[in-house]
């Protein structure tokens, strides 16, 4: 690609700012278009070639705005790899797994290229392809890490975007081989890989973390396996339940293999790490941890099928969290925050491997304290843009009652809801299964809808909580 006349003083900015890499967000399910295609083509491009874009990220009105100020044949790319547009594309529905792909840079220095301050379909955005227009962009801005790291009336200027005019080629997508989409040299044959498939193993791992709410509404009581205990301690037995059937499936012979990394995350008035004795304060911990450092062991009334029919018989379990209930709050915040933190730290780690993605399971019993609905779905929305190759990051979201009451589970759509604002909240902050799980669903649900299902559920009891655990937690360890 051409060059413009004065490239080098766009390069000297660029270094003096370390910006090695920009940006463009699009759905997963897009990507192997974009290999077919050679590359990624603005979207009037891609009408006028009769590309195919499964899940455009673009709306209505955004397309209108863009032929209005002649953009339409131009791909925009960003400085952020958390585009604030990218969290309403979600939150409206037009992506569910998305991907951000990184760009060379060099593309900034093209003949061709433009330049916004802002969103390019703002008023009062400046857009020229000039240096002078170019040094109109607000670097110290578009290079702090999130739009609310920086001043409010800065804020419309952390979206400054590169236009870059008809199509980027595939070699300038310095990530586009780490979707698990074959790069062909004859695309016709191209075939593609399905979504969370990645088989686990010591070298590809995948991590779960378990939210518990502890707030002192948790004190209310329910039934576990014929015995009244508080809802804190019925989540406690099933979350240590399932953390000893994940170690359980990483024991070979005599050895506790790091198939997963597991982390605790209790919160109510404050967050904290859910381990106790020595694993106390830890946040991810392995299988062979938790296998040799247990908190302690409790005898359990449990459901035992023996061959006179099902019996209630004591039984030994080990638990790593305890039961809790003093929390005066219910900061689900920050116990998303904690998430983000421990996972921005683990996908650096794995990113760019074949790793079956995270998952993360929401336990609490109530309505959310100190934050908006709007903050709780953007942190949930950025938890959910978290990737491997393998997909994104899932996020579910299960609210428990003692009180029978009507059951919605891993609904379709929001018309199972029956207007319920709080299921609403969850339906937003939940992740779209993929299709590998209808099977277990199906058998939940007592229907086979062919559908994605949406990873939530509303007044939850303890025995519907035990499926949804074990559905939630699959693992697909290689044999090898």
């Amino acid at each position: 690609m051409k060059k413009k006349d004065n490239w080098q003083d766009y390069k000297d900015i660029l270094d003096a700012y370390g910006i090695k890499k920009v940006y463009h967000f699009t759905d997963r399910s897009n990507v192997e278009s974009i290999i077919r295609a050679g590359g990624l083509y603005s979207w009037g491009d891609c009408e006028k070639k009769g590309i195919q874009i499964p899940k455009p990220g673009g709306e209505v009105l955004s397309r209108s705005l863009d032929r209005r100020r002649n953009l339409q044949e131009y791909v925009r790319v960003s400085f952020t790899a958390q585009h604030p547009m990218m969290y309403v594309a979600m939150q409206e529905g037009r992506i569910s797994n998305p991907v951000v792909l990184e760009i060379d840079p060099e593309v900034i220095l093209w003949e061709e290229s433009l330049y916004s301050d802002s969103n390019a379909t703002r008023n009062d955005a400046h857009i020229g392809g000039e240096f002078a227009d170019f040094k109109q962009i607000h670097f110290p801005v578009v290079t702090a890490k999130k739009r609310f790291d920086v001043d409010e009336e800065e804020q419309p200027y952390y979206q400054a975007e590169i236009l870059v005019k008809n199509f980027i080629p595939l070699e300038y997508i310095k990530n586009i081989g780490n979707f698990g989409v074959p790069i062909s040299s004859k695309p016709k044959i191209l075939q593609s890989k399905i979504p969370y498939t990645a088989q686990i193993t010591r070298n590809t791992p995948t991590a779960f973390i378990f939210l518990v709410d502890q707030s002192v509404s948790m004190k209310r009581t329910t039934m576990l396996n014929g015995e009244s205990v508080t809802l804190a301690e019925a989540v406690a037995r099933i979350v240590n339940n399932q953390i000893n059937e994940l170690v359980y499936r990483c024991i070979k012979t005599t050895e506790v293999r790091h198939y997963y990394d597991i982390a605790i995350i209790g919160y109510g008035h404050e967050v904290y790490s859910g381990w106790n004795g020595a694993l106390a304060g830890r946040d991810f911990v392995t299988p062979e941890e938790l296998k040799n450092n247990p908190f302690k062991t409790i005898t359990v009334k449990e459901e035992k099928r023996t061959r006179k029919g099902t019996m209630i018989k004591e039984v030994e379990k080990v638990q790593w969290l305890e039961a809790r209930c003093d929390g005066n709050w219910t900061h689900v915040h920050q116990a998303l925050d904690k998430a983000k933190e421990l996972l921005d730290k683990w996908m650096t780690e794995h990113h760019d491997k074949d790793c079956y993605p995270p998952t993360i399971i929401n336990i609490t019993d109530g309505v959310f304290n100190h934050s908006t609905k709007e903050h709780i779905v953007q942190q949930a929305n950025e938890l959910k843009a978290l990737f491997t190759n393998d997909g994104n990051v899932l996020l579910w979201n299960i609210h428990i009652t003692p009180d029978n009451q009507e059951q919605v589970m891993l609904p379709v759509s929001k018309d199972e809801l029956k207007g319920d604002a709080y299921a609403d909240l969850l339906y937003d902050m939940s992740s779209l299964l993929p299709t590998r799980y209808n099977q277990p669903i199906s058998d939940i649900r007592g229907d086979m809808i062919d559908a994605r299902h949406v990873a939530m559920a509303t007044n939850t009891d303890m025995s519907t909580l035990i499926q949804l655990m074990d559905i939630g937690t699959p693992t697909n360890i290689s044999q090898k």
